[in-house]
C-alpha cells in the first residue's frame, strides 16, 4: 500500500559554501599607479557584510588629493597605453578575463559577503558575465576600424567611472574593459557599501602584469565620486546609480567637454497577456523583480496582468513565493539574500510602508527573518493605481506592484506611464504581438517571454530619467571613442 506524500515542502539541509575560499585582509589602501597607498589624510570607513552587521575590512576614503594623484597617474600611463597595437591591448584583457575565471570562485565568495546577495547568483550569474565582458571587449580591440566609428577612431584618455552596489564587480567589467580595449585610462570609484571586488580586481590588474596607472581604484563616499566627476582632467565620465546623482553629475559636466554615459533608475513594466504560459511567465515575474532581492536598475517591478487571467496568475506567483528561501547568502540554497545596507533597507520599508497607506493591498511572503543583518521578505502590492508611490518610484527592493490592463493599447498606455524608461518584458504566445508592442515601449530594453538576461554583445541603456548612453555590445565602444 502506497502511503501519500506529505504536503508540506521538502527541507533542505543547510549547503554553504566555504568562507575559507577569500581571504580578507584586515585593511585595504587605494590602488593608484600600480601600488596599494593609504589617503593622503589618512581617513578610513568600514566595510559591513549586510547579513550579518560584521565589519569586513577597513578602508581607506580618498579625498581629492587623491582623486589628483590618481587621475595625475592615468594620464601618465595613457600616452604608452594608447599608442599599444590593438592586438597587444587585447592580450592584457584576455588575460584579465582568464584570471577571473580562475579566481571565480573566491570572487563569488567575496562578493556575497560585501554585498549580501546570494552565492548562487554570484557563482552562475555575475562572475560568468564579468569574464565574458573582458573576452568579449579583448575582441574589439584590434578592430576597433571596422566598428562603424570611423577609418580611426581614438581613446578620449582618462575615464573617470563611478559604479553602484548592487552589482560592483558587474558594473566595474561594464566600464573597464571597453574603456581599456579603446586605449583609453581609468579612474573607478565603487560604492562604498561594496569596495572590495574592485580592490581585489586591482589585484588582478597587478597579476596580469598590466602597465601601471592604467587602472587605479579609489574607495570613498560620494565626494570622492563628486570630485572624480569635476575633475579638469577627466575626459569621460561613465555612472550607474540613481536618478538623482546622475542628474547632479550632469549639471556638473555641463559646459565642459567631458563625453558623458548615465544608466539611472527604474521601473519595468512586465506585461503578461492572457495567451501567456503562465508557468513560465511566473518564474519570469520571480526572476524579473526578486532576482538581487529586487535590487536591480532594470527589476520588472511593475507587473502588467491582463484582467482575465489575474487570479490565476496571483494564485500561482504567491504560491511560487512562498517556496523562496531567504537567510545566509553563503548558502546555495538561498534565493532571496540581504539587503545591502540600512540606509536601503529603511527606504524599502518606508516606501512599502506608503503604498499600504495609501490603499494598495499588501502580501507578504511567510517566511522567517534573521536576527542580525537587513533583511526585507518578498512582498507583492495588488489593487495598484498608476497613483500610488508603490506604481511610481523606484523601491529597488523585492516588492512587486500588479496592475491590471484589457487591451494591448491600455498595457502600453500604462507600461509608458513612467517617468523611466530601461526595461519591459512582454509574455504572450503570439509573435506579431511581441513585435506591435514592443516597438510602442519607450523602454531601452525589452525581453520577450524571459526577463533580465543579459549578454555583453547586446547593448543596454535607457531612456527619460533612466539615462542616457548605452553599455554592451559594438555600441558601448562609442562612448570611450573620439568619433
Amino acid at each position: 500500500m502506497n502511503t501519500p506524500l506529505s504536503s508540506s515542502a521538502f527541507e533542505y539541509a543547510p549547503a554553504p559554501e566555504s568562507r575559507s575560499l577569500v581571504d580578507i585582509a584586515p585593511s585595504y589602501g587605494l590602488f593608484i599607479d600600480g601600488e596599494f597607498t593609504e589617503a593622503a589624510d589618512g581617513k578610513v570607513f568600514k566595510t559591513v557584510s549586510p547579513s550579518s552587521e560584521e565589519v569586513l575590512s577597513e578602508v581607506s576614503r580618498a579625498g581629492a588629493a587623491d582623486v589628483d594623484r590618481a587621475v595625475a597617474a592615468a594620464r601618465r600611463a595613457f600616452a604608452s597605453w594608447s599608442a599599444l597595437p590593438g592586438a597587444e591591448r587585447a592580450k592584457y584583457l584576455f588575460r584579465i578575463a582568464r584570471i577571473i575565471q580562475e579566481r571565480s570562485r573566491e570572487l563569488a565568495v567575496l562578493e556575497s559577503l560585501d554585498n549580501g546577495k546570494p552565492i548562487k547568483e554570484t557563482r552562475d550569474t555575475d562572475l560568468p558575465l564579468v569574464a565574458a565582458h573582458f573576452f568579449y571587449y579583448a575582441g574589439w580591440a584590434d578592430k576597433l576600424e571596422h566598428a562603424g566609428f570611423g577609418a580611426a577612431p581614438r581613446p578620449l584618455g582618462v575615464a573617470g567611472q563611478v559604479i553602484p552596489w548592487n552589482f560592483p564587480l558587474l558594473m566595474l567589467a561594464w566600464k573597464i574593459a571597453p574603456a581599456l580595449a579603446t586605449g583609453n585610462t581609468v579612474v573607478l570609484k565603487p560604492a562604498e557599501t561594496t569596495p572590495l571586488s574592485a580592490l581585489f580586481f586591482a589585484d588582478i590588474c597587478r597579476q596580469a602584469g598590466l602597465p601601471r596607472g592604467v587602472v587605479n581604484i579609489l574607495t570613498g563616499y560620494g565626494d570622492t565620486g563628486g570630485a572624480l566627476v569635476a575633475h579638469e582632467d577627466v575626459n569621460k565620465v561613465a555612472f550607474t546609480g540613481s536618478t538623482a546623482v546622475g542628474k547632479q553629475i550632469a549639471r556638473t559636466v555641463a559646459g565642459t567637454d567631458k563625453k558623458l554615459t548615465l544608466e539611472l533608475g527604474g521601473k519595468g513594466a512586465n506585461i503578461v497577456f492572457d495567451d501567456a504560459p503562465l508557468d513560465q511567465a511566473v518564474e519570469g515575474i520571480v526572476t524579473g523583480i526578486f532576482f538581487n532581492q529586487g535590487q536591480v536598475c532594470c527589476a520588472g517591478s511593475r507587473l502588467l496582468v491582463q484582467e482575465s487571467v489575474e487570479e490565476e496568475l496571483l494564485d500561482a506567483l504567491k504560491s511560487r513565493l512562498s517556496t523562496l528561501r531567504l537567510g545566509d547568502p553563503l548558502d546555495k540554497n538561498t534565493d532571496i539574500g540581504a539587503i545591502n545596507s540600512a540606509e536601503q533597507l529603511a527606504r524599502i520599508t518606508s516606501l512599502a510602508d506608503r503604498g499600504e497607506a495609501e490603499g494598495a493591498e499588501r502580501w507578504t511572503a511567510d517566511c522567517p527573518l534573521p536576527s542580525a543583518g537587513y533583511w526585507f521578505a518578498p512582498t507583492l502590492f495588488t489593487k495598484v493605481t498608476q497613483a500610488h508611490t508603490v506604481a511610481r518610484d523606484e523601491i529597488f527592493g523585492p516588492v512587486l506592484s500588479v496592475l491590471t490592463f484589457r487591451t494591448p493599447e491600455e498595457a502600453v498606455a500604462k507600461a509608458n506611464n513612467s517617468a523611466y524608461g530601461l526595461s519591459a518584458g512582454i509574455w504572450t504566445e503570439k509573435g506579431s504581438r511581441i513585435l506591435a508592442v514592443a516597438e510602442r515601449l519607450r523602454a531601452g530594453v525589452i525581453w520577450a517571454n524571459t526577463f533580465n538576461k543579459f549578454d555583453p554583445t547586446s547593448p543596454f541603456g535607457g531612456y527619460k530619467e533612466s539615462g542616457y548612453g548605452r553599455e554592451g555590445g559594438r555600441h558601448g565602444l562609442e562612448a570611450y571613442l573620439d568619433v
